[in-house]
Formats: structure tokens, C-alpha cells, sequence
């Protein structure tokens, strides 16, 4: 990065400095950017200073004692509000004098950006906090849960009864921390299922594998219990203060060692401990997903131990440590009613959170005896709790928020490319860092973000807002491009990894607001969780983009050093090493199998440019054509089986061309123009000649171009003579034969070379039918000489071989003397020596010459020759489709015998043919059906390119495999600080400047990444999720 970039643009500058003014004294433009008269100033400081003067008049007339101070304060108010009618009405005059102005009607682009508002900042808190929820994926279900869970806590204080209040608490807790608003979907749809039919199951494909009848059956059943349990104790066991020997401190001693043995079951999940020692358990080097499950095979174990304690174990005794409390005795009270509304739900909302506030309050009441003191007679063990977990939480964020800043301080000392500009605000930093300090703890008690100006270590105390961070539905903007198909193709598969990695706790606590980075390749994907609750977890993923550019090939280099730091060690490495990168705000976790596509690209120097390779080419080319048509025609006439059966059964079948359009036409101008030699110099270039160029626009039109000016008849077409209105039914001799060469200008037809024709014939055989190519691929197009020609390349022993390994006629009684009879059908074979080898010139033009690489290119993009048959082809968009399959196939046919060696027998070609078509998509990056075959996941994608900058071919292959995907957890308070700076920067300051200081790449902070995953219109992340639900256990039965 060039230490010149700047902080604003210049002209951005301009427009701050006339804004800030105006934010602070809250009103007056005292910098308008253009001339205006002095009197429009005078009267801004005349408006701004009218209420301070009528104000003024109000207290000096309480001070000398003439009027009481309430109706001073009337006085003063009726003059403001007089005061402000006149203004409004002398406008309003101003306005009507005035020249009237129409105003255009345009639409304002930034108003939606312009018009959000960031709220439900403290319903979230409450919600949290104080009522024991957590943070929503949507504003409407925040609103929703806010309601029925203060619902709660006010119906539990009006109860009269005890046990009542304490089985209501206890009921209710359990049913609102399940994952209601995917139960609701799965419910509603479930309804009215009969009624949409498919379509509703297709819905609920997703859904309905996480809620089935066993799954409210395990619900139901905890329900119970955990009403029988709280029921039982709260009325046989008998309350006492809290001594060492209580009930109640016997099960805080469980509980204590209870979250002692899930500390340390959850740190030996992840590859560090505390994120800077080595966890020596964890494998040492995993780099494949064989080697890695075979290493992992006890901590997975470990794993389903430590989910059965959180799941189970713990919530129970929880409720057997509230339900013993003395404080419930005591109704109608305020504070028992909201403390213990919230902590009966909180062990099941967040049971690890809930465990820890339970296990400190235990250890108070055991280590602080005296009743006199505030904390033992003035709260409940509620309320306790309740401040318990704000305390709790606001730690961990001033824990968070003091380790971003010492690593934006950090940041901008070790950039030396600006530590002279910023020498003096680290000094200033460390000079002042009580300041500081107090900054961070007031926004760490208003959960707000702490942001730096610019990312500077300039500190300020950001807008409370909510966990998401931006307004809006999650995942309905992205900034969709062709590379999103790539993360929406690995979602689901990630989404069931993410499932195990959290059930195991190797993601550390999980907590609404908690950012992961995942890595693969060149792709990064962003993790946010939006919501956690009993056995479940909602998140939203990211993917950003792959298009990679210094700032993000930057750091994304520094993440990959981070992540092979952690798992890429030597097996003699030691036991519990350092993590190196310990400042950074990304700490690895594990890594997870995950089923996506690799890719790798590779330089086909060598290969597509060798004499002897094009040759080899062009003779598989009309094998594949051969086993292509095949293949098509046979499983076209196995959908017509039953038809011809009916109509044909015991016939020899008769092939009656179309009929002929004799209709004269005048020749169009562009028909002599389509010969022009423009035309034909594209396709001259050899095999060591220039890079090729692929013509776009008209040029590429005019060489696909079906002239329309000629409207000649089917070349071998039959026309019948008609009587009148009635057709004879007879056919001449010359219209049988008759055809005409497409693409030709009009010439003499006495100079006519003569043209092949196909004269009317039958099939030797009765089953021939079900291999008939279609009617339209039967005429002809080319000269007797060309026919001549291409005859003696057909491959017939290839031919006779495809027939025989047809699989379509297994049905037929003597199936193998049916395969004999139709491989000696004279006609057949002729009707596809004829179509076989018209797409054979098609795709190699006039001249049958070897292949240039740039030909094999044009060609392979769909961008052929001109050649006689040309127009031919493109008149038929099945069989040109499948020319280019076959032209595609043949290519890659040629690339694998030259990497793996050549083909023994025909055998080992079916196989290798039957290979591509199962498993392989070969194509453009370009086409929709790469998409499609990537979401249909294909096994295997290959595509070939040309890099202008090398100046050599390539190829790209996308392999579908299971493969590690490395997650590592960011500082979330620097996510948050990072974002709202760029909320700040780009529509407080408008600073929309690409190369701005703050987008720039460092290492530390991955400033340029965290940029990229914001929401739009702030980021651009390519891919962006709906909410997805993760069932983090799985019922036992």
C-alpha cells in the first residue's frame, strides 16, 4: 500500500468539514459549498441562538422573582412554539412569492441506503439479559419473543401458588429456548402439505430432517421430566439458608465439578487451549479427511460425552439447585418473578453461560456466611444471577474490545509504510490510556461497538445496535456473480460438519454475535451466529469473493500462515507449542470434511499443441461421434418403443423424407458477402502460430449465420405432385434426388458439381427403427466427391463394436441375432456414415486439414468454421449440441491419453466414452448447464481456457471429494468495530473511495476481509445465506 493514499478524498473533504460542523452544534450549515449572501448566515445563527434567548428571558424572570419557575417554563416554551410558527408560515410566504420551480420526478437511488435505522437495540438487550433469551435472526421474531417472554415473567408474579409458580417458570423456559420458529415453519407447512402437494415437500426437505415424530417425543419427554423434577423438590424437600450441608450446596458442589469437566472436555476439542498452547491431543498434521477422522476418532468420542453432560445432565441439575431455593418461598415479588423467569430459562437457553453464572453464585453463598451483608439480604438468588451474567458478559467484551485495540495500536506501529503519520497517535495512546481505558468500559457497558476512526487508533464510542449489525432479512443481498455457485453448492455439506464441530464444542462458546473463517483454496467463507438455544444454533454463511485482488491475495496469505501454524505440523514437533500468530485477530479451532470441489488448473503446453496429438484428434473425433449419435438414437426410440411397436410390428420400415419447398426466393445481398475472405481469415492460424481470437459480435454472428434470404428447398426432401387439392401420392425421380448445396451463392447450375442424394429405401431390418436417426438429420448437404471421401473414413468395425454393446434390446427374444441383423443394415449404416461425417466436416470446415490449437479452441467455445455444412447443422440445434458434446469429449479424450497413455482397445475407449457422460461435465465456464452440473454435483468438470498473460492453453478440472475445510474464530468486538467504522466512513463521511486507507490489506487486523463480508450496500460478499437452523443433537432414540 503507497503511503499517499488518503484518509478522505479531497473531494470528500469538502463535504466532512461542512457536515461535522453541523453534527455537533446540531443544526446551523455554516459552510454551505457555494456563495450565498451574509444574511443567510446571520439568519442561521439568529435561529440557532433564538431558543438560548427565550430560554434566557424564562430564567431571568424566575430569578428576580416574578414569576414562578413552572410558569417561566410555560413562557418560554409558548415563545419557542410561537416563535417557530412564524418561521414556518414567513417560508411558506417566501415560497409562494417566489418563481415557481417544476421539479423533475427522478428516482432517488440512495434513499433506500439513506433511509435504514438501526433498532431494536435495547429490546435485544432486555430479551437477553434480563429475560433470559437470546439475540434473533429477524426483527419480527425479536419483537414476538421480547412479548411473550415479559408475558412470562409478569403471569409468574400474579400466581398464587408456589409450585405453580415454579412448574409455570420452569415449563415455560424450557419451551421458549427450543427452536419455535422452525417448529412453526415445519407446522404450517405440514398443514396445508395436501394442498400444494410437491411443492410443499420440496419445502420441507431441509426442515423436516431435524423435526420428526422422535424429536418431539425426546422434547416432550424432557418436559416432563424436568416438571417432575422441579415439582417433587420444590415441595418435599424443606428450605434452609445455605450452609455446607444444605441440600442445595450439595448440588452446587455437582455442579462445580460438573463445569470443571466440561471446561476442560471443551478445550481439548480445539487445536489450541485458551488460543496459545498447542492442544496436545488434537493431530498434529491433518491434511487428508481419512488421516484426520482416523486421529480424531477419540475426541469425537469425547465429544458425545461432554454433549450428553450439556444436553442432559447439567440442565437437570440446575433446575434441582433452583428449584431447592429458600427465595421462591416468597410470592408477589417483583424481583423473584423477572430473576428466576430468566434463569429457569437460561438453563436451557445457554446451558455452558447458565452453568458458569450458577457455579459463581454457589461458590459466594458458600464462601460469604454473613446474612447482614447487601449481597446475601437485599437479592435473591435470581437477581444474583441476573448480575452475574451481565457481569459476565460485559467481561468478556471489555476483554475483547482491550485486545482490538492493542492490536489496531499494534497494527499501525508495525505499518511501516505510515508509522511516521502514525508515531504520534500510538504515542498520544499510550499517554493517555486512562482515557482510553474509559472509553472502551462506557462502550462495554452499552454493548456498543468501539470504533476506530478509519481504523486508526483514534477511538470512539460507536451506536448501540443489535448482533446482526446492519438492518435487514439475512441473506436476501449479495453481490451475485458466477463464482457463487461454488459456495452455494458446498453449503449444505458444510452445514453438517459445522453440526458435529459444534456438538463437540471445537468451536469454542458458541454465542449469538461469534464470527468464524473458514478457508479452502481460494475460497473463504464467513460464519456469524445469529441465534443459540436448547440444541440448536442459527447461523449465516458468507462466501466472499474468488476473484482474488492484492488486498485480499494479502491476506489471505496471512490467514493461510495462521491456519498452517496450527494444523500443519511435524509429528516431532513439541508437545504444547506456542500459537505464533497469537495477536491476530483469527485464532484457529479444527478443521472440517466438508464435500465441495477442488480445483486445479494445468498448462496444456504439450499436449494440445503436438502434431501427432491433433492427428490422433481427428480420428477420435468420428469415433465419438459415432458412440454419441448411437447412444442418443437409442435412448430416444426406447421413449417411442411402444409406438413403433404398434405401428411397425412385423413392417420393414419405410423412410419418407420431408416434403420439398420449391418456393422460388430472390438471393439476399449478405449472401455474397458471406464468402468474403474477412471471413475465412480467422480460421488460418497453425499449431506454433499467435494466440487465437475468438470474433465477437457481428463476426461471430456471421459465422454461425443461417442465411435467411435463402429459402431453398431440404436438401433431399421428397416432394408429392398434387391434383388439385388432392395429393397423388407419386414421386418424380428428379425430386427424389434433388438437393442443393447451403451456403453457396446462387451459381450456374450447369456448372453444379452433382450432389449426393439419399434415394427412398427401406431397412433390412424391422428392429432398425429403434436406432433410426431423425428425419430432419437425413438430408444432405454435400458433394458426391465429399461423400466419397468421407465413406472411407467412417470407422466401421467401431461402429459394428458400439452397436453390440447396446444394452436397449435386452427386452427383444434373441437379442444377440436382433444386434447381428441391425449391424448389417446396409441403410442404417449409410443414414449414419452420412450425419456422422457432415459433423465431422462442419467441425473442421472445407478443408480437412490437421487442427490448429486456436481451431480446437474456437471450436470448443461454439465457434465454428465456416464451412458447406455450416448451415446445415445449425439448422438442427439437437445435432449441433451433440457435435459439440462429441468435439468436447474427443478433446478430453485427448488430454487423458497423452497424461495417462494411449487406449488399448475398444473396450477400454466405452468405458473411458461412458465415463465422460456418467460423471464428467465438459463445457464452458460460461454456460448455465457448468451451474446446473455443479448443483446437480457432478463428480468431475473440466473446461478449457486460454491465458492471454502466459500466452499458453489451460485447462481446469473441478473435482468433487470430501475435503478439510480450516475454521478458525475472529475477535468478534473487531468485526463489529470494523464494520461500524464502515458504516461511519461510507455514509456518514460518504467515503466511497476503492483505494481508501481503511479498506487497505494488513495481516493483523484482516481489515480488507472483514470490509468484504459486511452486509451490502457496506460489503460484497458473493454469497450470502439464509438463516440456517443446525441441530446440534440428536434425540436417542
Amino acid at each position: 500500500m503507497s503511503p499517499d493514499v488518503p484518509l478522505l478524498n479531497d473531494y470528500k473533504q469538502d463535504f466532512f468539514l461542512k457536515r461535522f460542523p453541523q453534527t455537533v452544534l446540531g443544526g446551523p450549515r455554516l459552510k454551505l459549498g457555494y456563495c450565498a449572501p451574509p444574511y443567510i448566515y446571520v439568519n442561521q445563527i439568529i435561529l440557532f441562538l433564538m431558543p438560548w434567548v427565550l430560554g434566557g428571558i424564562g430564567t431571568l424572570l424566575y430569578q428576580l422573582g416574578i414569576l414562578e419557575d413552572y410558569y417561566t417554563a410555560a413562557l418560554s416554551g409558548g415563545l419557542m412554539l410561537l416563535t417557530a410558527f412564524v418561521i414556518q408560515f414567513t417560508s411558506l410566504y417566501a415560497r409562494n412569492k417566489s418563481v415557481t420551480v417544476e421539479r423533475m420526478l427522478t428516482t432517488d437511488i440512495l434513499a433506500e441506503e439513506d433511509g435504514h435505522e438501526f433498532t431494536s437495540c435495547a429490546v435485544e438487550q432486555v430479551l437477553q439479559f434480563g429475560l433470559g433469551g437470546s439475540s434473533v435472526s429477524t426483527h419480527l421474531w425479536l419483537l414476538i419473543m421480547f412479548i411473550i417472554s415479559a408475558g412470562t415473567a409478569v403471569t409468574s408474579y400474579f400466581i398464587p401458588s408456589t409450585v405453580g409458580v415454579v412448574l409455570f417458570m420452569t415449563g415455560l423456559g424450557f419451551l421458549l429456548s427450543l427452536n419455535l420458529s422452525e417448529m412453526v415453519f415445519v407446522f404450517k407447512h405440514s398443514v396445508t402439505r395436501h394442498g400444494v402437494g410437491t411443492k410443499s415437500k420440496a419445502i420441507l426437505s431441509g426442515s423436516a430432517k431435524q423435526f420428526t415424530w422422535k424429536e418431539y417425543l425426546f422434547y416432550s419427554i424432557l418436559l416432563i421430566l424436568a416438571l417432575l423434577e422441579t415439582g417433587l423438590l420444590h415441595h418435599f424437600a424443606g428450605f434452609s439458608q445455605i450452609s455446607k450441608s444444605s441440600p442445595q450446596a450439595i448440588v452446587g458442589y455437582i455442579l462445580m465439578i460438573l463445569f470443571i469437566i466440561l471446561w476442560i472436555l471443551k478445550e481439548i476439542q480445539s487445536v489450541y487451549i485458551f488460543g496459545i498452547f498447542r492442544n496436545p491431543f488434537y493431530p498434529k498434521d491433518v491434511q487428508t479427511v481419512t488421516l484426520f477422522l482416523e486421529k480424531q476418532t477419540k475426541l469425537m468420542k469425547i465429544g458425545v460425552v461432554r454433549r450428553i453432560l450439556i444436553n442432559l445432565v447439567s440442565p437437570f441439575a440446575m433446575i434441582a439447585f433452583l428449584s431447592l431455593d429458600s427465595s421462591l418461598q416468597a410470592l408477589h415479588s417483583v424481583s423473584v418473578a423477572i430473576g428466576f423467569t430468566r434463569a429457569f430459562r437460561m438453563v436451557w437457553q445457554n446451558t455452558e453461560s447458565a452453568l458458569l453464572e450458577t457455579v459463581i453464585v454457589s461458590a459466594l453463598h458458600l464462601l460469604i456466611s454473613n446474612t447482614d451483608i447487601w449481597w446475601n439480604r437485599n437479592l435473591d438468588t435470581g437477581i444474583r444471577l441476573l448480575l452475574v451474567g451481565v457481569m459476565r458478559d460485559r467481561l468478556i467484551q471489555f476483554i475483547s474490545k482491550l485486545q482490538f485495540a492493542v492490536t489496531v495500536l499494534l497494527a499501525s506501529w508495525t505499518e511501516k509504510k505510515r508509522r511516521k503519520s502514525t508515531t504520534t497517535l500510538c504515542v498520544l495512546n499510550i499517554v493517555f490510556s486512562p482515557f482510553v481505558l474509559v472509553f472502551i468500559v462506557f462502550s462495554t457497558l452499552l454493548s456498543s461497538p468501539l470504533l476506530p476512526l478509519f481504523t486508526l487508533p483514534l477511538f470512539l464510542v460507536g451506536f448501540p445496535r443489535p448482533i446482526q449489525s446492519w438492518p435487514g432479512v439475512v441473506g436476501t443481498t449479495a453481490c451475485v456473480c458466477a463464482d457463487t455457485v461454488y459456495y452455494y453448492q458446498m453449503v449444505p455439506s458444510l452445514t453438517t460438519a459445522l453440526q458435529s464441530a459444534m456438538a463437540a464444542g471445537s468451536l469454542g462458546l458458541l454465542l449469538p454475535g461469534s464470527h468464524y473463517l473458514g478457508r479452502f483454496q481460494d475460497r473463504l467463507i464467513w460464519i456469524m451466529i445469529l441465534e443459540c438455544g436448547y440444541t440448536y444454533c442459527c447461523v449465516n454463511i458468507k462466501g466472499l469473493e474468488l476473484q482474488e485482488t492484492s488486498c485480499h491475495t494479502a491476506e489471505a496469505r496471512r490467514v493461510d500462515e495462521v491456519f498452517e501454524g496450527a494444523f500443519e505440523q511435524e509429528e516431532y514437533a513439541r508437545v504444547c507449542s506456542i500459537n505464533e500468530h497469537f495477536g491476530n485477530v483469527l485464532t484457529p479451532c479444527t478443521v472440517l470434511p466438508v464435500k465441495l470441489y477442488s480445483d486445479a488448473r494445468n498448462v496444456l503446453s504439450g499436449i494440445i499443441d503436438s502434431h501427432d496429438n491433433l492427428k490422433e484428434f481427428k480420428d477420435d473425433l468420428v469415433k465419438v461421434l459415432v458412440w454419441i449419435l448411437v447412444q442418443y438414437c437409442s435412448r430416444r426410440s426406447s421413449m417411442q418403443e411402444n409406438v413403433h411397436k404398434t405401428e411397425n410390428k412385423g413392417k420393414a420400415s419405410l423412410i419418407i423424407l420431408p416434403a420439398l419447398n420449391t418456393s422460388p426466393q430472390t438471393e439476399s445481398p449478405e449472401d455474397t458477402d458471406s464468402l468474403n475472405s474477412e471471413n475465412l481469415d480467422d480460421w488460418s492460424d497453425d499449431v506454433f502460430g499467435e494466440e487465437p481470437t475468438i470474433k465477437k459480435g457481428k463476426e461471430e454472428k456471421d459465422q454461425l449465420k443461417v442465411f435467411p434470404g435463402i429459402n431453398l428447398p431440404i436438401p433431399g426432401s421428397v416432394e408429392s405432385q398434387k391434383v388439385g387439392n388432392h395429393s397423388t401420392g407419386t414421386f418424380t425421380e428428379n425430386s427424389l434426388y434433388q438437393a442443393v448445396a447451403l451456403g453457396y451463392p446462387a451459381i450456374d447450375k450447369g456448372k453444379q458439381e452433382a450432389v449426393a442424394y439419399i434415394p427412398l429405401m427401406e431397412f433390412s431390418c424391422s428392429h432398425s427403427h429403434l436406432l433410426s436417426l431423425p428425419e430432419e438429420w437425413m438430408s444432405n448437404c454435400l458433394p458426391n466427391s465429399k461423400v466419397k471421401e468421407m465413406s472411407s473414413l467412417f470407422p466401421e468395425d467401431w461402429y459394428q463394436f458400439v452397436l453390440r454393446q447396446l444394452d436397449c434390446f435386452h427386452s427383444e427374444e434373441n437379442a444377440s441375432n436382433v444386434v447381428d441383423e441391425i449391424a448389417k443394415d446396409r441403410v442404417l449404416k449409410d443414414f449414419y456414415v452420412h450425419a456422422v461425417m457432415t459433423c465431422y466436416f462442419s467441425l473442421f470446415g472445407v478443408d480437412n486439414m490437421i487442427p490448429s490449437p486456436g481451431h480446437i479452441l474456437r471450436v470448443y467455445s461454439g465457434v465454428l468454421p465456416w464451412s458447406l455444412a455450416l448451415d446445415w447443422l445449425t439448422e438442427k440445434p439437437a445435432l449441433f449440441q451433440l457435435s459439440l458434446k462429441a468435439f468436447r469429449y474427443t478433446l478430453k479424450l485427448m488430454i487423458d491419453k497423452a497424461s495417462l497413455g494411449p487406449i488399448e482397445d475398444f473396450k477400454e475407449l466405452t468405458n473411458c466414452l461412458e465415463d465422460y457422460e456418467s460423471d464428467w461435465y465438459i463445457g464452458l465456464v460460461s454456460d448455465e448447464k457448468w451451474k446446473e452440473a455443479i448443483l446437480q454435483e457432478k463428480p468431475y468438470l473440466f473446461s478449457l481456457g486460454y491465458d492471454p498473460n502466459m500466452g499458453v492453453y489451460t485447462g481446469r478440472v473441478l473435482t468433487l471429494q470430501e475435503l478439510l475445510i480450516q475454521v478458525g474464530k475472529l475477535n468478534a468486538e473487531a468485526v463489529r468495530g470494523q464494520w461500524a467504522n464502515l458504516s461511519w466512513e461510507l455514509l456518514y463521511a460518504t467515503n466511497d473511495d476503492e483505494e481508501r486507507y481503511s479498506i487497505q490489506a494488513h495481516p493483523l487486523l484482516l481489515r480488507n476481509l472483514t470490509v468484504q463480508a459486511a452486509d451490502p450496500p457496506l460489503g460484497y460478499p458473493i454469497y450470502s445465506s439464509e438463516p440456517l437452523h443446525i441441530h446440534l443433537c440428536s434425540s436417542p432414540f
